[in-house]
């Protein structure tokens, strides 16, 4: 075991178990205000839990019976900003976790260089901090992080503060870096779970909604932020011989896995791009229609994403300019039977 949080914070509405193990890296997802800065700042030493504890392999870091000041906690937090000390060069930035624990000035400053080629930053070992470009100082501050030795590693939206031609590369840097460690990245990037994850845990409203592995949450999602993250449609109810939604509509699909009971919690989720939208419910082969209104029009690439509320339809341009599809327009979405993946939740 590396970690095991059990801890609730009152104020925040808040309850949420959560292990790591020894060499597993763990995405945490979900909306804003969900929990996820509340479960690294519960591990890292930023908050004291009103009831449960931290626990890292065998050290009880908060609880009733102990609490471990932050610094002595082997555990770094790496923030969506470098936030490097701009009076010290790169390399001492680095070598200040190390030589923080005892460490010589020459064999902090060897550490140092070693993970500053880890991460392809070694080149910028005497620049000052103002002289970096977002993506160098990210790179600068994964290195200064694991430098510390830490048990634990906390990413916090390691990619959000970075342009999109830059993301790809430090994405695959710390893909490398990170493997076989014990890691908690918060991300809402279906990319970075995926390439980084061994496993995803959703949080909504201050509770765990559903985890496992990040390939399977994101192609089977069981909550709505996990869908969406996916680009997926989700609707979910009760098995009524398809899914019969809290308003009363049945929504027919495929199930997969096993077969549900009547009565059975399901979901429903198919892709945007299999939704046709029309002014008029539409006639032919039998289709699941929803009346819905449209509340955003994203660009996306050459089509435009139609979205309703929850759901979500991909149409090319053209065909958004011929709908005349603006915020406040009712529109029917509609999808086949045989587009839809239905399965228990």
């Amino acid at each position: 075991m590396t970690l095991h949080l059990h801890a609730t914070v009152a104020d925040r509405g808040y309850d949420v178990a959560l292990d790591v193990a020894d060499g597993e890296t763990v995405a945490l997802l979900g909306p804003n205000g969900a929990g996820k800065s509340t479960t690294l700042d519960l591990v890292a030493g930023l908050l004291r839990p009103d009831s449960g504890a931290v626990h890292l392999d065998d050290r009880e870091l908060s609880g009733d019976r102990a609490w471990v000041a932050p610094h002595d906690r082997r555990v770094a937090l790496l923030a969506q900003e470098p936030l490097l000390f701009p009076h010290l060069s790169v390399l001492d930035n680095v070598a200040f976790g190390p030589r923080s624990a005892g460490a010589r000035r020459a064999v902090s400053r060897e550490t140092a260089r070693h993970w500053l080629a880890e991460v392809g930053a070694g080149d910028l070992a005497d620049r000052s901090p103002a002289r970096l470009s977002g993506g160098q100082g990210q790179r600068v501050a994964v290195a200064r992080a694991l430098a510390a030795d830490p048990r634990l590693l906390l990413l916090d939206e390691p990619m959000a503060a970075l342009d999109v031609a830059v993301a790809p590369a430090l994405r695959q840097t710390l893909r490398r870096v990170l493997a076989d460690r014990s890691v908690v990245v918060v991300t809402h990037d279906a990319l970075d779970a995926l390439l980084l994850a061994d496993r995803v845990v959703v949080l909504e409203d201050g509770r765990v909604a559903e985890e496992g592995p990040a390939a399977e949450v994101l192609a089977r999602p069981r909550s709505a932020f996990a869908a969406r993250i996916a680009g997926l449609d989700m609707l979910r109810g009760r098995w009524d011989g398809g899914v019969r939604t809290a308003d009363g509509s049945l929504v027919h699909g495929l199930v997969t896995g096993p077969e549900p009971e009547p009565g059975d919690p399901v979901v429903a989720v198919f892709r945007p791009a299999a939704v046709a939208v029309y002014r008029e419910p539409p006639g032919g082969s039998p289709r699941n229609a929803f009346a819905v209104e449209v509340t955003d029009l994203e660009p996306l690439g050459d089509q435009v994403r139609v979205r309703a509320g929850d759901l979500a339809a991909d149409v090319t341009t053209y065909a958004a300019a011929e709908l005349d599809l603006a915020p406040g327009t009712w529109v029917t979405f509609s999808v086949k039977a045989s587009e839809v993946a239905v399965y228990r939740t």
